[in-house]
């Protein structure tokens, strides 16, 4: 089929080789204008780019789709669907409406749950039991409209946001790849009709919004229980990283598992043990083993690694990072 692919980050490159490789006719490859990035701030293009050039895709990087000349060009392309994955630029009506059959999105939650910008994180740090991936047609609203396909996906205990967006990206990948191959079977004429008998209204209840993540959230919360800062941790494993101060620097954590669940007599926060299996750390239910950290300006290490390099013992504390009015933050500051 004849089709526009939007997109920007690694989920949506997924997807994006996936309908290369099952022979369909991308026309064109709209994505986010390169951003600075990296130490030096140098231009990047986005992963969807990158791969777009090296498939000799043609590359639109418009900064709006609002633009009546882009809006030309879009329709100009012919194309008979557009095919939307984390793009991060609003699509007006007019454009949605462009291709004959409309615009659709691969959507990284099991919706009307965690419509929005972070649903992996978001699935994560509340604990849910299972994510998954919708295909839904696209309409004005934020994440709105019809569920066309879905698939879901267990999360696991040591599931990191790496991991579960790895998974859920194959998974994408896969239910596009599916949804086109059924529609190009079928005669033009009776396209359209499928997507609508196939279309599933999401529920009312059960809405959930999955706001963008900041990087304060991201400081690790030891009086709560240990299975949130477990969550904690895994939900910003890529970015921005779970962190916490100690012996006066700002320590990222990377992975971790729960320990004991008997409740120590002995502040939040507080190490307990050190060794090659990991840094035990206080919690307000029990404790935390920590796998793997990093230093400021270091490389990412596992425990015994970590405390080759430093003077860890039994007793100092991670604490929390002093507030941008110059106070301390308080243990119960998220």
């Amino acid at each position: 089929m004849r089709l526009i692919f939007a997109g920007t980050p690694e989920f949506a490159a997924t997807a994006l080789r996936g309908l290369q490789l099952q022979g369909h006719d991308i026309a064109l490859v709209l994505t986010q204008p390169d951003r600075p990035a990296g130490r030096g701030m140098k231009l990047m293009a986005s992963p969807v780019k990158q791969l777009a050039q090296q498939l000799g895709l043609p590359v639109l990087q418009p900064l709006t789709l609002k633009d009546s000349a882009i809006q030309a060009q879009l329709a100009a392309v012919n194309a008979q669907i557009m095919v939307v994955v984390a793009y991060g630029l609003i699509l007006p009506e007019a454009v949605l409406n462009l291709p004959a059959l409309g615009a659709i999105n691969i959507h990284a939650s099991l919706l009307p749950r965690w419509r929005g910008a972070a649903p992996i994180q978001r699935a994560i740090l509340a604990g849910d039991s299972q994510s998954g991936v919708c295909i839904m047609q696209m309409e004005p609203g934020l994440d709105t409209g019809p569920v066309l396909l879905s698939r879901a996906t267990a999360i696991t205990e040591q599931d990191t946001a790496a991991t579960l967006h790895d998974r859920l990206a194959v998974l994408g990948s896969e239910l596009i790849v599916e949804l086109l191959q059924r529609l190009e079977t079928m005669d033009p004429d009776a396209r359209k009709l499928a997507l609508r008998a196939a279309a599933q209204p999401q529920p009312v209840d059960g809405v959930t919004y999955a706001a963008k993540i900041h990087k304060a959230e991201a400081q690790i919360n030891w009086c709560t229980a240990s299975i949130e800062v477990l969550r904690q941790i895994h939900a910003f494993n890529p970015a921005p990283g779970a962190y916490s101060l100690l012996l006066g620097e700002t320590v990222k954590v990377w992975e971790a598992k729960l320990g004991s669940r008997t409740i120590p007599a002995i502040a939040a926060g507080t190490i307990l043990h050190c060794n090659e299996e990991g840094i035990e750390v206080a919690t307000n239910d029990g404790t935390v083993l920590l796998l793997t950290l990093q230093r400021p300006g270091a490389r990412r290490l596992t425990a015994a690694e970590f405390l080759r390099g430093q003077t860890i013992s039994p007793g100092m504390s991670f604490a929390a990072l002093p507030q941008p009015d110059g106070s301390a933050g308080t243990a119960d500051e998220r």
